[in-house]
């Protein structure tokens, strides 16, 4: 009614790909994203009491997920994302960080969850580069990120796209590193980083700007 575009995020249900393929064909300027652990989980696999894999959406069937990965190959899901989510600060001292997270961190290890799955139903790395990197950094104004192209930021990363590894939670960076991914194996290894064509390790210093729509810096 408002000709106002919009962007679904987290998008956990697959039965809700057809709605979203029926409001594009009526004209209505519609994207979608979905998650790692939506492609990854299913909750018939989800052990007794293992609130390591509570999240909002919830995680839901088997069924569903493939759902979800027909909707991405498709073209009707656009883009996934890590809904990488901190302990809100409020919650912070009360020790129970996995009645606390919206999301299921997932920062550090989303691109070998994703590859994982998708090089099993037959994607390549070319369309998880589209999901992961050109499309989000096109919904978020930034031009010069998410593709290789002259004049774009030279941000790379090396990929072993046929080496393994489990996941060990303990072993993760993030700040509260209880995950449901912790003992699955992953299949795809980032080995080297370039932010701006510079190399960066986990243990050198910071470094990066604030980023603005457009391409500018804030």
């Amino acid at each position: 009614a408002t000709g106002a575009r919009a962007h679904i995020v987290h998008l956990a249900a697959g039965e809700c790909a057809a709605l979203i393929e029926f409001a594009r064909a009526a004209g209505i300027d519609l994207s979608a994203e979905t998650c790692p652990h939506y492609l990854t989980f299913a909750a018939d696999e989800v052990p007794e009491g293992a609130t390591e894999y509570k999240c909002c959406p919830p995680v839901r069937y088997a069924p569903n997920r493939e759902a979800l990965w027909r909707a991405l190959g498709a073209g009707v899901i656009d883009c996934i994302v890590s809904d990488h989510s901190p302990c809100p600060p409020a919650l912070k001292d009360t020790g129970d960080f996995r009645t606390a997270w919206g999301g299921i961190a997932s920062l550090q290890i989303g691109l070998p969850a994703v590859w994982t799955g998708a090089r099993r139903r037959g994607h390549s790395l070319a369309d998880v580069s589209r999901w992961m990197a050109e499309f989000p950094a096109s919904l978020a104004g930034l031009p010069s990120k998410g593709r290789i192209a002259p004049g774009c930021d030279a941000d790379f990363v090396a990929f072993d796209p046929d080496a393994s590894f489990v996941v060990r939670g303990s072993d993760l960076l993030h700040r509260h590193p209880l995950t449901p991914y912790d003992g699955r194996t992953l299949t795809g290894v980032v080995s080297r980083v370039w932010l701006g064509g510079s190399g960066v390790t986990p243990d050198g210093e910071p470094r990066g700007r604030l980023l603005r729509r457009g391409g500018g810096t804030l």
